[in-house]
This record gives structure tokens, C-alpha cells and sequence, in this order.
């Protein structure tokens, strides 16, 4: 068995994290497969997934694609003149990037070809040598990108199968691909040896700049700066908390991916900080290389996404670290947890309910360690790397016979 996975980026999102994993998983299950990875741009995920053993090649995608996104698409009919000039002003780049992986693909030949981000998913499908079936394993909600769904739908009849990181994600891409093309939702998994409740964790006074303090309570929210992760609703939460909650919060993580106009700033957030009155009472970490480091730090994670989450990975994470998790329930996230059994959930971008539930966890330890033991229980029967591969083994195994 022969496969190439497309990335778009280097960078460790939540898809890179899980595309992590499945190589891992593939590696331990399937030793004699030949797995490579070629990648849109340089990152951790590089070193990463090398470490594993799998070639890793680097093929930068020409600056004005790796910008180009359809975040905002549809919110106003300038912006769909912005994006459309946006996109002439691509095409050359696009098509000279095409024939350059498409050359790569020619040589490997490999029996499937399975992209992993939403441009590799179109890219892939045009590049692909004859022989290679095409595997579309998708991360996001197609259908709500426009410009994404109609690419997406127009080259469906390239694509062999879709793996979906949810049943939430797998309905909306039959809405895109249709009845013809084979879905399978397949969870993601994470490492439950570097995700664990025993391990190196992280100062987060200190990288945060807040003075150590003792008796306190850190929750935190562990995400990076796409702007529906939530971190409004969060510091908005925060800021309803009684001033005598002995509470101390953290922002953890930064900007990761490159396209135009769909992240927050810094300096967004500080200001709101200050808009808020919780100077001081708030620290940002920036980007931690290990997460697990600061999760393990915490005594709370939160997860504050308000627009449905395709599958909610940090959600898993904090689970394998055995520490309480408050979640967004839609989308994916309501799959993974049992509300009030291994976490507590709330409504997406409901501010009051948030702050209920990370009251409700500050004033009672015993609360946070049952829902964190559930958690991590939680994590072991349902997102290890060898469920992932098991399930994943005979969708390429079908794939690659002709």
C-alpha cells in the first residue's frame, strides 16, 4: 500500500494534530506501508511527522495562495468583488503550483492520495495521477464556504471516498459531494502518552507575565486565533465572575494558519482586556509548542467556539489530560461529550451559561477531579491512534484495489 497525504500547511492546527496522529497510528498498525507526506509550507508538523519515520516533502504554495481564503465570503457583495479579483489575481500562481505536485504525484504513483485541507482536497483531485484514488478527509464544514462547496462539488466525481472527523461533518458533506461519492465519519485520536495527566507542565504565570500567585484556580482556553474559537465569549465571561473568585485565566495559543482576514489579533484581545476590567486578572501565553504542557498546568479548559465545531480536538485533549473541560455543545463537540458525566457544556456564545459553569467549577474541587477521571476514561476506550487506524485500514484497502 502506497499513500501520499497532502497538508496545506506545516503549521499544528487541529487537522495537522489529527494528521499527525493517523500517520502515527498507520505506522504502528501497517509498518510495510509506504506513507509520505507532502506539505504546503515548512512548520513543526515537518520535524513531527519525520520523527515518525515518513518522508516529508516541502512545496510552498506561492504566497498570494496560501493568503487566499473564502473566510467572509457572502457577508456583503463587496466582499465577494474583493475575493473575486482576489482569485484572478491567484490563477497563474495556482496553476504553475499545480503543475509542479502534480509532477510529484506523477512520480510517486501512489495507490491513494489522501488531502488533508480544503485547497489540497481541490488540488489533489486536479494533480492526481490516473491510477491514484483521491481521499478527501475533510475537517470543516464545507457546505457554509461557498466558493470551497461549488469547487468541492464540481470536482466530487475525482474524489474515491470522504473520511468526515464527525457525523456533524459527515452530513454536511453529503449536502456538498452528494450520494455518490462514499462518507465515512471517522473520529480523530490523539497521543495518549504525550496527552496524559502525568507530565512536564508549563509555568503560565511566568510566559504570561503575571506575578506567581498560590490558592487560585487557572482556567483557560486552549485554541488558536481563528475568530470563532470564542475568545470574546470567554474574556465576556470572565468578566461576570464575582471580583472574590479566587479565578485566574489564561489565553493559550496563537495565529497558525495564513489566510487573509480570518483570525483576531493581540491587539484585539488586549483591548478587550482592558475594555473588560481584567487587566491583570488575564495572561496570554502566545503559541505553546506543547500543548499537553499547558493543559496540564490548568484546572480548567475551556472551549468557547461559536460557530459549530467540526470535531473539537482540544475537547479530546484535555480529556486525555484528565482535566474538566467546559464545551461549546454543536456541531461535533456534542458527540464527544456527555454533559455532566466527563464535562459540562453550555450553549455556543452564551455568555451567562459559560460563566455559570466555570463558576460552578472553581467552587468545587470535587467536581472538576470526577469530570476530569471521566474524561480521561473517556479518552482511552474512544480516541487512540489504533481505533483511528483500524477504522481507516479497510476504506484504503478498497481504495487501492482496482
Amino acid at each position: 500500500m502506497s499513500i501520499v497525504f497532502l497538508s496545506p500547511t506545516g503549521q499544528t492546527g487541529g487537522a495537522e494534530a489529527a494528521l499527525h496522529e493517523l500517520l502515527a497510528g498507520l505506522r504502528q498498525s501497517h509498518p510495510s506501508w509506504s506513507l509520505r507526506l507532502i506539505v504546503a509550507s515548512d512548520g513543526p508538523l515537518v520535524a513531527r511527522v519525520e520523527a515518525l519515520g515518513v518522508p516529508v516533502r516541502v512545496l510552498p504554495f506561492p504566497r498570494s495562495l496560501a493568503r487566499l481564503g473564502d473566510w467572509g465570503v457572502g457577508r456583503g457583495w463587496w466582499r465577494r468583488l474583493v475575493f473575486l479579483a482576489r482569485c484572478a489575481g491567484v490563477a497563474l500562481p495556482a496553476l504553475q503550483y499545480l503543475r509542479r505536485l502534480r509532477h510529484m504525484l506523477q512520480a510517486d504513483a501512489p495507490d491513494v492520495i489522501h488531502t488533508n485541507g480544503l485547497k489540497m482536497h481541490v488540488l489533489g483531485a486536479w494533480a492526481r495521477p490516473r491510477r491514484s484514488a483521491v481521499l478527501w478527509h475533510l475537517h470543516d464544514y464545507a457546505a457554509r464556504r461557498p466558493v470551497i462547496a461549488r469547487l468541492l462539488r464540481r470536482n466530487a466525481h475525482h474524489c474515491s471516498a470522504v473520511i468526515a472527523n464527525s457525523r456533524s461533518v459527515a452530513d454536511d458533506a453529503r449536502l456538498v459531494c452528494g450520494k455518490e461519492v462514499p462518507i465515512h465519519a471517522v473520529w480523530n485520536a490523539v497521543d495518549l502518552e504525550r496527552f496524559s495527566p502525568s507530565g512536564p507542565r508549563i509555568d503560565l504565570d511566568a510566559i504570561s507575565g503575571l506575578p506567581a500567585a498560590h490558592d487560585l484556580v487557572r482556567v483557560g482556553l486552549v485554541a488558536t486565533f481563528a475568530r470563532w474559537k470564542g475568545h470574546e465569549t470567554f474574556l465576556r465571561a470572565l468578566a461576570t465572575l464575582p471580583a472574590s473568585l479566587p479565578v485566574r485565566a489564561y489565553i493559550i495559543g496563537g495565529p497558525v494558519y495564513e489566510t487573509s482576514g480570518s483570525q483576531v489579533s493581540m491587539g484585539e484581545l488586549t483591548h478587550l482586556v482592558t475594555s473588560l476590567g481584567l487587566d491583570g486578572r488575564v495572561g496570554f501565553t502566545g503559541f505553546v509548542q506543547d500543548s499537553s504542557t499547558a493543559m496540564r498546568a490548568l484546572d480548567v479548559v475551556v472551549h468557547a467556539s461559536t460557530d459549530p465545531e467540526p470535531f473539537g480536538l482540544v475537547i479530546v485533549e484535555a480529556m486525555a489530560c484528565g482535566k474538566p473541560i467546559v464545551a461549546s455543545l454543536a456541531g461535533g463537540a456534542t458527540e464527544l461529550t456527555e454533559p455532566g458525566v466527563n464535562a459540562l457544556g453550555f450553549p455556543p456564545g452564551d455568555v451567562a451559561a459559560l460563566a455559570r459553569c466555570l463558576e460552578d467549577l472553581v467552587r468545587d474541587g470535587s467536581l472538576r477531579q470526577r469530570l476530569g477521571d471521566a474524561g480521561r476514561s473517556t479518552a482511552e476506550r474512544y480516541f487512540n491512534r489504533r481505533r483511528m487506524a483500524g477504522e481507516l485500514t479497510p476504506i484504503y484497502q478498497s481504495l487501492a484495489t482496482p
